[in-house]
């Protein structure tokens, strides 16, 4: 089998390059909890593998048979002093989740175990389950003139082979975190979010309840994180769970998600800010209070109204997810998630005209060109764009991906299609490009089956 040769090639070649990474990889913090760990070792696997170009099917099994099996192991003598001796914890924690363990041991530990599995299954290469469901996906992040990159996405096609989850349900998870004051609280949320709702008991019953439980968590420990490690930053998310023909949104802050279908948009979620009527109710019942300065924030300082972290902020700035979910009948376009530098510059009835026009001129589903022309018009009207940050994700779902499909084989019936990866103002995407750049052709065909 063609794709089983692939992944031998790339194991070989791992297994060559694999040792000395230790001195190149690191997990963000000193050390993690016995919870945290299973996510912090999958971010730095997952982006180690992705940037030596693994197949997304490959590199999710490897991440999760090396993280479970550095887990599963005696970790007892990589143990650290209890860092949280002079934190006041909440008296239901367990003594476990105050055993903190070394971050440069526990890599270099799961490290060797991604080795011993790369030799195995060089050898004889499991059954792998691959994702049937087929998305073409672009993310793109811009960091303009602002010092650091303070928003993170998150990508897992592959969300059930990432977690060794087995039933017969497809699953795909996608979000945005929109960090402010600091990167820890998006770099937290992006690595631990999806490991919760992997593991949450609702999530074959109640995908909705297991997201919003899931932000929930990932607060409070992070909370915990933050008095240990004395951080003040905060985030918003938005995440997306696709699984099977349903979509399940969760969402803190004003990062947002959007549905185009048939060539018009769907709104998801409402966004949390501080002059949203129920919102502001509830700040002020706290004792808290909503004021304008420049925009609405609270108590003068945050202009959302829910985040993860911001320690500072709690409980006005609330770390409680709203969720929702819809069915899907096949005739959606794609979704969109993004913070507030895209939302703030692009209206949501702008989106679907804005995507589709560039998918139809060009054939690629493509946000670099995208956000940047938004961000071009903004320059030109907003003395502070600047320092304008943006980051979002799109997938492209049944029409959407027609129309690429016809675009390319027409293409490659002319000789003229090349599939190649593109690094564009710190976003990697995938990018379709030609010698022709029209869809003139299909375009009213393409408008008369989307409104059928």
């Amino acid at each position: 089998m063609e794709e089983d040769e692939v992944a031998r090639d790339f194991l070989g070649d791992l297994l060559r390059d694999l040792p000395g990474q230790g001195d190149k990889l690191r997990l963000p913090s000193r050390t993690v909890s016995r919870e945290e760990a299973q996510g912090e070792l999958a971010e730095v696997l997952l982006g180690f593998l992705r940037s030596r170009g693994a197949p997304s099917w490959l590199c999710a099994s490897l991440v999760h048979a090396a993280v479970q099996q550095t887990l599963q192991a005696d970790l007892s003598s990589y143990v650290q002093k209890n860092e949280s001796t002079n934190v006041q914890e909440p008296e239901d924690e367990s003594p476990e989740k105050d055993i903190f363990i070394s971050s440069d041991l526990l890599l270099s530990h799961c490290l060797s175990c991604l080795q011993d599995i790369c030799s195995q299954w060089q050898t004889c290469l499991p059954p792998i389950t691959r994702c049937s469901r087929q998305m073409v996906i672009s993310a793109h992040a811009i960091r303009n003139t602002r010092r650091k990159m303070e928003d993170r996405h998150v990508t897992l096609l592959e969300f059930n082979q990432l977690h060794g989850i087995t039933d017969d349900v497809e699953r795909s998870y996608f979000a945005v975190f929109d960090g402010h004051g600091g990167v820890d609280a998006a770099n937290y949320a992006s690595a631990q979010v999806h490991v919760h709702v992997a593991m949450h008991e609702a999530l074959p019953k109640d995908p909705a309840q297991a997201l919003k439980d899931s932000f929930q968590r990932t607060d409070a420990l992070f909370l915990r994180k933050a008095k240990r490690e004395r951080l003040r930053s905060g985030t918003t998310g938005v995440c997306v769970l696709l699984e099977g023909d349903r979509v399940h949104v969760a969402w803190l802050g004003d990062s947002q998600a959007l549905l185009v279908k048939k060539g018009n948009y769907v709104t998801l979620m409402d966004p949390h800010k501080p002059e949203r009527e129920d919102e502001r109710e509830r700040i002020e019942a706290l004792g808290g209070c909503v004021t304008f300065l420049g925009c609405w924030r609270v108590n003068g300082t945050l202009a959302v109204s829910r985040a993860i972290g911001d320690i500072d902020q709690k409980p006005y700035v609330s770390g409680e997810a709203d969720v929702t979910s819809h069915v899907l009948d096949g005739s959606e376009d794609f979704l969109v998630l993004a913070c507030d530098g895209f939302y703030d510059t692009v209206s949501p009835p702008e989106v679907p005209e804005l995507v589709l026009g560039h998918l139809q001129d060009n054939g690629a589903f493509l946000f670099p060109a995208i956000v940047n022309s938004c961000i071009l018009g903004v320059r030109l009207n907003d003395v502070h764009s600047e320092a304008l940050q943006t980051n979002c994700v799109g997938i492209a779902l049944g029409a959407s991906q027609v129309l690429m499909e016809q675009w390319s084989s027409m293409l490659h019936m002319q000789g003229n299609c090349l599939l190649n990866d593109s690094l564009h103002g710190g976003g990697k995407t995938s990018v379709l490009r030609s010698g022709h750049s029209s869809l003139r052709a299909l375009r009213n065909e393409t408008s008369t089956g989307s409104s059928q």
